[in-house]
């Protein structure tokens, strides 16, 4: 039997509340399937399953709020053999004293429980104790909501306690409490929650880089009418839905730098570097409620620009409107972001970890250069690079800067090293 766990979807999460499952028992699940969307404080995400199997048993509810790391299925691996609801009830039940079964229990149990029950065992003129089943899941269940189990009448094989009768009941004292009159409380503001939320988790996440992550800073300015002209070429050959931004272009140049300088591209974990799986950049992105998310473009050093773009397009929609994937929150392996069109000249940004560096563009600005002798006015970028000192040094870090620089610089270079 696999467990299918709630997965970290982010250095900040230590917990999420589920919305909603998009699997029931008997479904077959491949890896990379959305399984349940998962509520975090940043946003909602789909959550992909990591395993394979036949879908046993969920054992969590919409709208409970777990931790990390908690169990939230059964699935049965591929060839085992999967028992059907009933069965998985009646297969290893535990059982409990029947004394307490018979307080409050109704006419229909008490006869259910003379037909179906084990006979009383014979005795020596001592009262005979009869036994109830319950199913591990429905004691673990009625344990977690403080059910008494006792007061419940069993549906299952020989009168067992399942786990729709402790929901059962969990249903019907919930009806009994909203029809009850009650004093108006305030209602609270989800989206004002929710930004308050988001707040204190980045707030965590940046207060451990800050502690944790001995920061060291690189700027550059970089000409860039050479890349614009060549961008310009580009997208006059192609269809208007097309056409490629600046930003993608940026993107692809720190996919190449990341990908010639692994140090920089990766995780530090349990007091080691980890260079990532692949070069997956997280693209900062402004949420319209407030806040921000950095979810992963995945594999932008091979990926042709025309399609980067699509990517980078599709990924701020989905951002936005809350239907990110949780590989996409999960597995960011160097942070991008781009403070260029709010007017910032440069940006020094803090690593997100367990990430080893950070990116940064401001605006550009046209300004006065000398080039080989000659003066003349261009629009430059400013770039920044934040790093982790555990893994890289300076040096590493002036490279990794100056590559970004050459591929701007030399449009031909740029498509030579993309292909």
């Amino acid at each position: 039997m696999l467990e299918f766990k709630l997965p970290s979807l982010g250095a900040d999460m230590d917990e999420g509340t589920l919305v909603q499952w998009q699997i029931k028992p008997g479904d077959v699940v491949k890896r990379g399937d959305v399984v349940a969307v998962v509520d975090t404080s940043k946003a909602a995400i789909d959550v992909e399953s990591w395993i394979a199997g036949t879908v046993q048993e969920l054992l969590v509810q919409a709208g409970d709020k777990i931790p990390v790391g908690t169990v939230m299925a059964l699935l049965a691996e591929p060839g085992e053999a999967v028992a059907t609801t009933a069965a998985a009830d009646a297969e290893a039940v535990k059982e409990i004293p029947a004394e307490a079964a018979k307080k409050g229990a109704s006419k229909g149990a008490s006869k259910k429980s003379s037909v179906n029950g084990p006979k009383p065992a014979k005795t020596t003129g001592e009262t005979p104790t009869l036994r109830r089943k319950i199913s591990p899941a429905a004691r673990r269940r009625a344990e977690e909501l403080g059910v008494k189990l006792e007061q419940l009448e069993g549906s299952g094989p020989q009168g067992a306690i399942t786990l729709a009768d402790v929901n059962a009941a969990l249903a019907a004292a919930s009806e009994k409490r909203d029809a009850r009159p009650v004093k108006a409380a305030a209602v609270p503001d989800p989206a004002r929650d929710r930004r308050a939320d988001m707040r204190r988790t980045i707030a965590a996440a940046m207060a451990r880089s800050k502690r944790e992550i001995p920061h060291y800073y690189l700027g550059q300015s970089i000409p860039l009418d050479a890349a614009m002209t060549w961008l310009e070429t580009c997208n006059a050959q192609r269809p208007l839905t097309e056409r490629v931004l600046l930003a993608a272009l940026l993107l692809k140049v720190v996919a190449l730098a990341a990908r010639k300088y692994p140090e920089l591209n990766g995780f530090y974990r349990e007091d080691r570097f980890e260079p990532g799986p692949g070069v997956h950049l997280g693209v900062a992105i402004s949420l319209r409620g407030g806040g921000l998310i950095a979810p992963a473009l995945h594999d932008c050093d091979s990926r042709p620009l025309g399609e980067l773009m699509q990517g980078l397009s599709d990924l701020v929609r989905r951002a936005r409107s809350g239907s990110l994937r949780s590989s996409e929150v999960a597995d960011p392996t160097l942070t991008v972001t781009n403070l260029g069109e709010q007017s910032v000249a440069e940006v020094y940004g803090v690593i997100y970890p367990p990430q080893v560096a950070l990116v940064g563009f401001g605006g550009i600005s046209e300004q006065v250069i000398a080039d080989k002798g000659a003066i003349r006015v261009a629009p430059v970028l400013h770039i920044s690079l934040s790093a982790d000192h555990r893994v890289s040094d300076g040096h590493r870090g002036a490279l990794f800067l100056a590559h970004i620089a050459a591929l701007l610089q030399d449009p031909a270079r740029l498509g030579r090293e993309a292909a």
